[in-house]
């Protein structure tokens, strides 16, 4: 049964960045063999198959569409660039604050690299600290950057939908 919008899902998934020095470097992976090989396992983290549902955009727009048509025990990689993937670099999302108020929040010593959330909740990172002000990205880390994933498809089934749900 090939895999169509609506069905369920369970494949195993590595994501390795494309371009730059670091290419060809995992960054992410649902297969604990991988993450061993790779170096990139820690034991805080469960690896398992990733579940979802074709269509629901609960996945990299990318993804999605790369499965629909497969079918269980097929393989392919693809490659994203960032719009379907984590998206292009938004300027906006890139600002510049006072040192001394982050500091004065954040109880510690601003330093490049550092996380910081705002206080709508949002997570980013200090890219660039000065005398007197930081800056901070709240772009996703791979935002601009194409990305490729193998997929295999361990499983998939025809999920129940909201009809079947309420004739029940």
């Amino acid at each position: 049964m090939s895999i169509e919008p609506g069905h369920i899902a369970i494949v195993h998934l590595t994501g390795r960045l494309v371009d730059g020095p670091e290419s060809g470097e995992v960054f992410e992976t649902t297969d604990v063999d991988v993450a061993l090989e790779t170096g990139v396992y820690h034991d805080h983290r469960d690896f398992k198959p990733l579940e979802f549902r074709v269509g629901e955009s609960s996945v990299l727009p990318g993804i999605d569409e790369a499965v629909r048509g497969m079918s269980p025990g097929e393989s392919t990689m693809i490659v994203l660039d960032p719009e379907d993937a984590y998206g292009t670099v938004d300027e906006d999302a890139i600002i510049t604050v006072p040192r001394d108020e982050l500091e004065a929040r954040s109880h510690a010593t601003a330093e490049p690299g550092e996380l910081v959330e705002s206080g709508l909740g949002d997570v980013g990172w200090i890219t660039r600290v000065s005398d007197n002000q930081v800056t901070i990205n709240f772009n996703h880390e791979l935002a601009g950057q194409r990305v490729s994933f193998d997929i295999k498809v361990l499983e998939s089934h025809a999920g129940i939908t909201e009809q079947e749900i309420e004739s029940e």
